[in-house]
């Protein structure tokens, strides 16, 4: 598809109004490769993050399509007045991206309750208020689009990651339950679970790990990792006209690493 064909499912056919984004964790990795295809392709993208530095850097390679919004998520007393910034800011928010998440590597019996519940409220506590917030602006035009990011660790099970794997299989759940709700309101929701995607710190992690790195390879079918473009095709898809028969799916975008065996 041609990027000017592309753009046009973003843009409203009534009044040629470019479509809104909101993307969390927008400054880097999965959720930078999600803003960077939205605004290749006409959407006014607002990505949120913790890190002003980050954020401005994204902003000057996204450019004049990108806008950024610095909040700590994990801090959810904030996120009404922030939704409602962007709301007075840009009029309505069609797409919904929730990226943002943390984890941490540790054996099971050395995690504390603090660790959980901090995994917990920044990866599924802040997923909910924030959704909770954009979908009472998308009530209001029966329309919009959200998009959970996942994770394999809710496919199968995954040493060390006992709070991330508990918070990526609720969104598992709550992006259905949230599908069956909102979807006859107009509002379709989704999920994309990545599976083993190329960036410097996983390159770098699986090479000085020899034995988890062949594990990895060979239990992906296409044998190699995906790289952070292929979950931006993803959303873009997801977010489109295109999918507008497609609600409460959890997509594997896992070269077969979930099938795999």
């Amino acid at each position: 598809m041609k990027k000017n064909s592309a753009a046009k499912h973003f843009t409203s056919m009534k009044n040629n109004r470019k479509k809104i984004a909101v993307v969390t964790g927008g400054g880097s990795g999965l959720g930078f490769a999600i803003a960077q295809k939205f605004t290749q392709h006409n959407i006014e993208t607002i990505i949120i993050g913790r890190n002003i530095q980050k954020l401005e850097r994204a902003q000057q390679q996204l450019g004049s399509s990108c806008h950024i919004m610095c909040c700590d998520l994990s801090d959810l007393a904030t996120i009404p007045s922030l939704i409602q910034k962007i709301v007075e800011t840009h009029g309505r928010i069609d797409i919904l991206i929730n990226n943002a998440g943390i984890n941490m590597k540790k054996d099971f019996t050395e995690v504390t309750d603090e660790d959980f519940a901090a995994i917990i409220n920044t990866n599924l506590n802040a997923v909910f208020a924030i959704s909770r917030e954009v979908v009472k602006d998308m009530l209001k035009y029966n329309s919009g689009c959200i998009i959970n990011i996942s994770s394999m660790a809710a496919q199968y099970g995954l040493p060390k990651v006992i709070a991330y794997s508990a918070s990526k299989s609720a969104i598992d759940g709550i992006t259905r339950a949230m599908a069956t709700e909102l979807s006859p309101k107009g509002i379709r929701v989704n999920a994309i679970a990545p599976g083993f995607i190329y960036s410097d710190m996983t390159a770098k992690a699986l090479n000085e790990d020899i034995d988890r790195k062949t594990r990895v390879f060979a239990r992906t079918p296409m044998g190699k990792m995906g790289q952070p473009e292929d979950i931006g095709e993803a959303a873009l898809f997801l977010a489109s006209e295109g999918a507008g028969f497609i609600t409460g799916v959890v997509l594997p975008v896992d070269g077969g690493n979930s099938i795999g065996f």
